[in-house]
């Protein structure tokens, strides 16, 4: 079923014509689909799709974690911990 594809990368139209055999296999790997000879879509699984926004909030957070301390390193103001724990009610 999957040989039948014979790769992962499809037309618009060939996708179109054999669906389901596209959600089978991006179920393994992702398809690429193609119009007039250029990438245009790309169909993944669910799975994949979730990893993928993890790593891209990760990145993220890992940035704004990098930047948070560039600015504390060139003297940016902070909150203490004691002001921090009152206004979340743990102190």
């Amino acid at each position: 079923m999957y040989a039948s594809l014979m790769s992962t990368e499809l037309t618009v139209t060939d996708a179109r014509e054999r669906f389901s055999e596209v959600v089978e296999t991006a179920e393994r790997e992702p398809v690429f689909l193609t119009k007039h000879g250029r990438r245009q879509a790309v169909v993944l699984s669910a799975a994949q799709y979730d990893r993928m926004l993890e790593l891209v909030e990760d990145a993220e957070d890992l940035a704004d974690s990098d930047a948070a301390m560039a600015a504390i390193v060139a003297g940016a103001p902070t909150i203490p911990w004691e002001d921090v724990k009152r206004d979340l009610g743990l102190a």
